[in-house]
């Protein structure tokens, strides 16, 4: 087998590889990429046995073959190269890697014992795939790196009829993006790891959609990948969604996260970097003490409902974590000064945030 490839095309489909699998493992096979050569090109697949990935990469190729190399390694080789294409050559259990002068030799593993990839042939539900990764990415930092509830841990993707939603949620914040979306209703809980690395392959084009017991199949032109499930129940989220809204507070959110950040610079630090917010007459005075000192910055703001002031503390990285995905104007809406707070774009019915806010 001889292929010529593109540095970049195939460095780029590397890396998306290499993030996924593992560096050392007890089954060294698992530390390998499987490559397949035939046709247009490269077709290169890994896996951690939580997520299977495959890619392609456009390539001119002589004879097909398929082999085993050491991921990482390979990885590293290629990044490494000069010039601007790439010859790979199979000769027996040995892979030559070429190019502007450099040659490297490669000892390949037992094709026979990789693990046999099986990527879903059909689609249960068609999506825009950067639609896709943007509902991923703009909850993705409400989901908890710790929680002893696995469910926690990952993203709830909820499917109805015309439209979906992604929910994630650690407790103490919950953030949930709506998005159309024609399918059979039906409900799972992506693993936010795994999520992440769906965010990193999603591109332009359709996101393919296929579901199978415990597993998530996501197919694109270029990339196929398998992401497990978790199991459990997601708790119900609708019940922590603020309905009886007595303040509403609407100004840019650009300006809103330039202030949380600058008084959120003297914030105690062991009282969870605690902003007050205090909502009156048409001002938001935002103020922070620690123990070097005091801040305090005041914004003016369109102000409505039934409550004619009031006064909060929050956590100065879950507000600009929640204001995040929001660009032009952010809408705040209160209940009371100890109610869960909710944060949205003006006009924007896709996204929302709701933070707790700090006990005094």
């Amino acid at each position: 087998m001889r292929a010529h490839v593109s540095k970049k095309t195939l460095s780029e489909g590397l890396g998306m590889l290499e993030r996924v699998i593992p560096s050392r493992s007890s089954n060294p096979l698992l530390t390998a990429i499987k490559v397949d050569a035939e046709g247009r090109g490269l077709t290169l697949s890994g896996t951690n046995l939580e997520i299977d990935l495959s890619c392609f990469v456009p390539a001119e190729i002589s004879e097909a073959a398929s082999f085993v190399v050491p991921a990482h390694l390979f990885a590293q080789i290629v990044r490494n190269l000069g010039g601007e294409l790439v010859e790979l050559e199979l000769s027996g259990a040995e892979l030559a890697v070429r190019a502007s002068g450099s040659d490297f030799k490669l000892q390949t593993g037992d094709l026979s014992a990789y693990p046999e990839l099986s990527f879903p042939g059909t689609a249960d539900a068609t999506l825009d795939a950067a639609e896709l990764s943007r509902s991923l990415s703009s909850v993705r930092y409400a989901a908890s790196n710790e929680a002893f509830q696995a469910v926690f841990r990952g993203l709830k993707v909820e499917q109805h009829a015309s439209k979906a939603r992604v929910v994630a949620s650690d407790g103490f914040r919950l953030a949930l993006r709506e998005f159309s979306v024609i399918g059979e209703p039906r409900s799972l809980i992506v693993p936010a790891r795994s999520a992440d690395e769906l965010v990193r392959v999603l591109r332009d084009g359709d996101a393919r959609l296929s579901f199978s017991e415990g597993m998530l199949g996501v197919t694109t032109d270029r990339v196929r990948m398998n992401v497990k499930l978790l199991d459990g129940d997601f708790p119900d989220y609708e019940r922590v969604i603020p309905k009886d809204i007595k303040l509403r507070v609407t100004l840019p959110a650009a300006a809103l996260k330039e202030a949380v950040s600058r008084v959120a610079v003297l914030a105690d630090k062991n009282a969870n970097n605690r902003v007050e917010f205090l909502i009156s007459e048409g001002t938001l005075r935002l103020a922070a003490e620690g123990d070097y000192g005091r801040a305090q910055d005041t914004l003016t703001v369109q102000q409505e409902g039934s409550e004619p002031a009031m006064s909060l503390g929050f956590n100065a990285k879950y507000v600009l974590d929640a204001l995040g995905p929001i660009e032009g104007d952010a809408e705040l809406l209160f209940s009371g000064s100890t109610s869960p707070a909710m944060f949205k774009g003006s006009g924007d019915a896709g996204y929302l945030a709701v933070v707790v806010p700090l006990r005094v």
